[in-house]
């Protein structure tokens, strides 16, 4: 069986401010074959998300000129839980609507300032007037719609914790956070806010050769007539899954990023990748149009 993809990057993100090297910084991992069609590996690190994105397009564009396809995956939540755009008043296919707002509400500068917290506190008003769903905050950040720690039990009960793809993921050994999560070890929701819109970006540089599982694709297997049409295709991906155990001299982050990328080029040689773009057994209508609408899916959840 073919190959889906001709390469695969993956990107580590951060919600940090300021610029930084290492640990706790952007690092994008490719799996791609030389001459000889052996695969191997490549690590990029950069100081800012700035830095990051702007490798991220020449790295596509690369691959792009050579009539190659590309998976591409980041390691942050595409989408929210299921009424989110609703509580916000949103109008429109929730997912576009989500990505939408959250472009033109997220500052991120050059040097990675940026005012993720002012957005959540922002997204806490409009939909409780309380602070939460969002929770975790710096005290210096901390106000009257977002509070440094996890709001009392019972708070917001009725908006979902976790999107259906980390409940499954959740019945594992895993334990992914939820994104209302803004502060502290694992806290997903800032990366989420700063990482949307530069994926909306990356999409809308790449115009129809460019699409996002499994909004765009629909949540199903795909096969090489669907994958032909397109130099990128953007996934959701959680690095955790993979054994990314560090090597002498690499940090975590950059195991993680080269583990992801070997595992799923792995795959795709295997022939097992395309079916797991697919719902797993018994997920029902209702489920499908919550993954493909609203939620996304963690590709191998």
């Amino acid at each position: 069986m073919a190959r889906l993809f001709d390469a695969v990057i993956i990107a580590d993100w951060t919600a940090a401010e300021g610029k930084k090297l290492g640990d706790q910084s952007v690092w994008i991992g490719v799996a791609k074959r030389d001459v000889r069609f052996r695969l191997y590996t490549e690590t990029h690190n950069t100081a800012t998300r700035a830095e990051g994105e702007a490798l991220l397009n020449k790295l596509i564009s690369e691959h792009r000129k050579r009539g190659d396809r590309v998976l591409v995956g980041f390691d942050f939540n595409f989408g929210f839980p299921a009424g989110t755009a609703e509580r916000l008043k949103l109008t429109g296919t929730p997912w576009q609507a989500m990505w939408k707002f959250l472009a033109s509400n997220v500052v991120d500068k050059a040097d990675n300032t940026n005012n993720r917290y002012q957005v959540a506190a922002k997204m806490n008003r409009l939909m409780t007037d309380e602070a939460w769903p969002f929770w975790g905050a710096p005290a210096k950040q901390a106000q009257r719609w977002l509070t440094t720690t996890k709001p009392p039990a019972g708070a917001g009960a009725d908006i979902p914790e976790f999107r259906a793809t980390e409940d499954a993921a959740r019945k594992g050994k895993l334990q992914p956070k939820s994104v209302w999560q803004m502060h502290g070890a694992g806290a997903v929701g800032g990366q989420t806010l700063v990482g949307v819109p530069m994926v909306r970006r990356l999409l809308e540089s790449l115009g129809p050769s460019g699409a996002v599982w499994p909004f765009g694709t629909g949540w199903r297997a795909l096969d090489a007539a669907d994958v032909e049409p397109l130099s990128a295709l953007v996934v959701e991906v959680w690095p955790s899954m993979f054994d990314g155990k560090p090597q002498p001299g690499e940090f975590r982050d950059q195991a993680q990023v080269r583990a992801t990328a070997e595992a799923l080029a792995k795959m795709d040689e295997a022939g097992e990748l395309a079916k797991a773009f697919a719902p797993p057994k018994g997920a029902d209508e209702a489920l499908i149009a919550r993954v493909e609408q609203e939620e996304g899916w963690i590709l191998g959840a």
